[in-house]
Order: C-alpha cells, then sequence, then structure tokens
C-alpha cells in the first residue's frame, strides 16, 4: 500500500528541447515552470478499458499548478539521462502503482499558464495502453487525490460541462485522440495489468 510518498521533486533535472525535439539543456523542475515556462520534454498516458473506458486522476491539491483538476490517467516528464521509455513506466509505478504496455501515438508543443503561479511549455509525447478490464488501481496520495474510470461520452460531457476543472493539455490531448485516433485505440490489444509493489 502506498504511504504519502514523494516522488516529484523542485530540483529535478528536465530536459530542455527546442520545437524540433534537440536537447539544448536541463533546468530543474521549478525554474521550467517559472513564468512563461522554458519548453522541455513530457508525456501523458491515456489508459483504457475496452474501447469505451477510459482512466482519469484528479491531481492532488498539493501540486503548484492545477491542484485537483481532473487530468488524463498519468503525466510527467522524463528527467535528465532518461529515455522517455523508462519515464513513462516509472511514472505508472510511482503514481498508479501497475504498469501496463503502452504505445506512443504522437507528440505535440503546446503552452499553458495558470493564474500567474506559473505554465507548463511542453513538447509533450501522447501513449496509450489498453487494459483488459477496468480495474481498481492504488494512488500515491502525493501525485493523485482521486481517480475514475469514465466512459468515452461521460468524458467528452465532463470535458464539456465542467472546463475549469479540467487540465488544459488534457482537453488537447483527448480531442485529437477522439479524432484522430479511434481507429488506433479500438485496434490495440488489452494486456493484463501489472501491479508493481
Amino acid at each position: 500500500m502506498f504511504k504519502h510518498e514523494t516522488v516529484s521533486f523542485d530540483d529535478e533535472p528536465l530536459i530542455l528541447v527546442d520545437s524540433e525535439d534537440r536537447v539544448i539543456g536541463h533546468e530543474t523542475k521549478l525554474k521550467a515552470h517559472q513564468g512563461d515556462g522554458l519548453l522541455h520534454r513530457a508525456f501523458s498516458i491515456f489508459l483504457f478499458s475496452g474501447d469505451d473506458q477510459v482512466l482519469l486522476q484528479q491531481r492532488s491539491g498539493d501540486k503548484p499548478l492545477w491542484p485537483l483538476f481532473w487530468s488524463n490517467s498519468c503525466c510527467s516528464h522524463p528527467r535528465r539521462g532518461e529515455e522517455l521509455e523508462q519515464a513513462i513506466h516509472r511514472r505508472l509505478r510511482e503514481e498508479l502503482a501497475i504498469d501496463a504496455e503502452l504505445h506512443f501515438l504522437y507528440k505535440f508543443q503546446y503552452q499553458a499558464e495558470f493564474g500567474g503561479r506559473g505554465a507548463e511549455h511542453e513538447l509533450c509525447s501522447v501513449y496509450v495502453g489498453k487494459l483488459e478490464t477496468p480495474v481498481a488501481v492504488e494512488v500515491n496520495p502525493s501525485e493523485v487525490a482521486d481517480w475514475r474510470w469514465l466512459s468515452c461520452a461521460e468524458t467528452d460531457r465532463l470535458i464539456a460541462e465542467e472546463p475549469d476543472q479540467i487540465t488544459p493539455w488534457f482537453v488537447m490531448e483527448w480531442q485529437r485522440l477522439r479524432n484522430e485516433y479511434r481507429e488506433r485505440i479500438a485496434g490495440l490489444s488489452a494486456t493484463p495489468l501489472r501491479k508493481v509493489a
């Protein structure tokens, strides 16, 4: 069972990139998110069950940016010296105590400010995975306040009806998944959930 384990740190070194995803340096997470933000690598993960259920998480109230906002299944950043493939699985384990087979879909650049408190400025790689059933997950309370499985239609309604409770990157990514990647997601084979200690 998760303790209130801290897995995110202000001084963790993020990977700064240009718009072509070329590494141009490194900066602490704190400084990378100040002001308008410095462009850095990031990733978002969507876990589906079948074609019609998606796992959402509510961000911890301790988050400096978008606390208690609903977002996709898992998201974070690779650290200096870490490949994306390593980072995506590390973060699933740290936030949800699970691992799963993940598939890269696309990457995109965005910038979003949060009420003068800082900003995300990311070149974000989007991954999806499909589980056999909508299982219960065990969340790390330092990262995740709550979670729920919703149907895709319910997720559409949540975004339409409560946009001020949803992270901006989740909205952008979900619209693209729904508009461009439905068939790709439907064609994924479900893989057994791997729970980790």
